[in-house]
């Protein structure tokens, strides 16, 4: 952790909602004139997409049937680590993009599915900004969790995720159903192993729970609204959390537990919007406070 240049990372499985938690505070970062460094998990996969679907084969072929996205064999674990730490340190370290799609991949004169080279990050940013798969790992070589100042887990019940996962990946990304449940039978074994224990390691959790019928995701036509659902907020340590306030600013919500709110769905970019700007104040105050 470091108060000259912090860290704020987000930590979900694919399909979790990971991305709309980074619009909330992208509007943070606007509104507070905060320039951060943003990194996408994605650009720490260890192969290209030509690679992966190569690796995939191979993997196959050899009887390995849980060859994914998830694990340390596919993915530069040391090398975020590296990054966190140097950023810590120093306030810079190196990146690159995953570039996903032709529009994303025009600029660079590059296919879709490649990386971009290394490179430095911009100098002088305030914090930095990471959202992908692994942001708070912890395995016997690296412990990438330790150095985020803010670290959010974003986890739907598992039959929500599945139908987020199963809805973008077949309306955006073309796939079928076979195809898309195959990926998650083959994600399982890691990501028992390597997404659901950074949950433990996360000072903030966001659950969001259906109250409609999710008991088989496969056949779901659509993803609940955020009306239909509840998000469990859990707090890993609630010293400093102004539950009352928050209670009082989000209509219909409730405590579970010394450390936990329950609010409505539709109230969740305004719970973190209440949540996380003043944890970017105070991590704003204590770099200007520890500045050379």
């Amino acid at each position: 952790m470091s108060e000259r240049h912090p860290i704020i990372a987000i930590t979900g499985s694919s399909g979790a909602g990971t991305t709309s938690v980074t619009r909330t505070f992208e509007n943070i970062f606007r509104r507070e004139k905060v320039a951060a460094a943003v990194i996408e998990g994605d650009s720490f996969h260890r192969y290209d997409r030509k690679e992966m679907k190569l690796k995939a084969a191979e993997a196959e072929k050899q009887g390995n049937q849980h060859f994914s996205h998830f694990g340390p064999d596919n993915n530069l674990f040391p090398e975020l680590a590296e990054l966190f730490r140097s950023y810590g340190q120093t306030g810079n370290g190196k990146r690159r993009k995953y570039l996903h799609d032709p529009e994303e991949a025009a600029p660079y004169k590059q296919e879709p599915g490649t990386f971009t080279p290394w490179e430095l990050l911009p100098d002088n940013t305030d914090l930095l900004f990471y959202e992908g798969l692994h942001g708070a790992v912890v395995t016997p070589e690296v412990n990438i969790a330790q150095h985020p100042d803010l670290l959010i887990g974003v986890v739907p019940v598992i039959n929500l995720e599945w139908i987020q996962k199963l809805w973008r990946d077949k309306s955006k990304r073309g796939y079928s159903t076979e195809a898309v449940t195959d990926t998650i039978l083959r994600r399982m074994p890691d990501y028992v192993n390597y997404i659901c224990p950074q949950f433990a390691h996360t000072h903030v959790n966001f659950q969001r729970v259906p109250t409609v019928d999710t008991s088989n995701p496969f056949i779901a036509r659509d993803i609940p609204a955020p009306d239909e659902s509840m998000v469990v907020i859990r707090f890993a340590n609630p010293k400093g959390i102004d539950f009352q306030y928050l209670l009082n600013m989000i209509n219909d919500s409730f405590m579970s537990r010394a450390n936990t709110i329950v609010i409505p769905g539709g109230k969740m970019e305004l719970a973190m919007q209440l949540i996380f700007t003043p944890f970017v104040w105070r991590m704003m105050e204590r770099k200007k406070k520890n500045a050379p």
